[in-house]
């Protein structure tokens, strides 16, 4: 398949996500500069983490009006499959492709270290390498990684079984210690209605090698691997 990395002013993480998609996993990946206008033929487009234009009004705020960002809400209406990392879950909730928006840590913080999450749903393009209930262990490096949404979209997340990944403790419990920024309900990423979709805070890509302290990043990406080979399959098929 093929993936596409989206580079913004201020990132700092699309080169963790080219490798690890390329050297782990053995993907096509190129990268896709913010003013150029998006092609078609990507299985996957990713952005990455880092401080897009600084972070300049608020995180996210200003990488949604850069010219790939329009292709990018085509490709996702058309069934695409996005997928934004720290940052880049800033940016797809600032453009409207998912619910709720990203504030400052409870903390008022910087915060950067292990955390572990829940999988809540594995019958997504993100998460079906995954089990329900399986833990994952991923790094996390933010200052504004507070997921908030008021009641009803809430409700509507609950509903639709849009919530993929909750911050828990190494036992899978939740706890206001294992919540490291003070996300409502605990949330770490969530997906749009179409679960075409997903935002994380946590990052995959820094958890794809044992050196790393973690292989679980891999489950994100192999999860989108084995989705779009499915869809082929049946494409293929007729």
């Amino acid at each position: 398949m093929r993936w596409g990395v989206i580079v913004f002013p201020g990132c700092c993480d699309e080169q963790d996500v080219y490798d690890c998609l390329k050297h782990n996993l053995g993907q096509r990946v190129e990268f896709l500069w913010h003013k150029d206008r998006l092609n078609g033929g990507f299985d996957c487009i990713v952005l990455p983490g880092g401080f897009s234009y600084g972070d300049y009004l608020r995180c996210g705020a200003m990488a949604r009006f850069s010219p790939i960002m329009q292709g990018v809400v085509e490709f996702a209406r058309l069934g695409g499959l996005v997928l934004g990392i720290c940052n880049g879950f800033q940016i797809l909730c600032e453009a409207g492709l998912l619910p709720g928006a990203l504030v400052r840590n409870a903390s008022l913080q910087f915060i950067c270290r292990q955390v572990f999450l829940r999988v809540e749903e594995s019958d997504t393009p993100f998460t079906c390498a995954a089990k329900k209930g399986q833990l994952l262990r991923l790094p996390i490096k933010h200052g504004e990684g507070c997921y908030y949404a008021d009641p009803g979209t809430l409700e509507r997340l609950h509903k639709n079984r849009q919530v993929l990944v909750r911050y828990v403790d190494g036992k899978g419990r939740t706890s206001p210690s294992a919540n490291p920024n003070g996300s409502l309900d605990h949330i770490a990423g969530v997906c749009n209605d179409g679960r075409n979709v997903f935002g994380l805070m946590p990052h995959p890509e820094d958890a794809g090698e044992k050196i790393l302290g973690s292989e679980d990043g891999l489950k994100i990406f192999s999860s989108v691997i084995a989705a779009c080979d499915k869809r082929e399959k049946r494409a293929w098929l007729g």
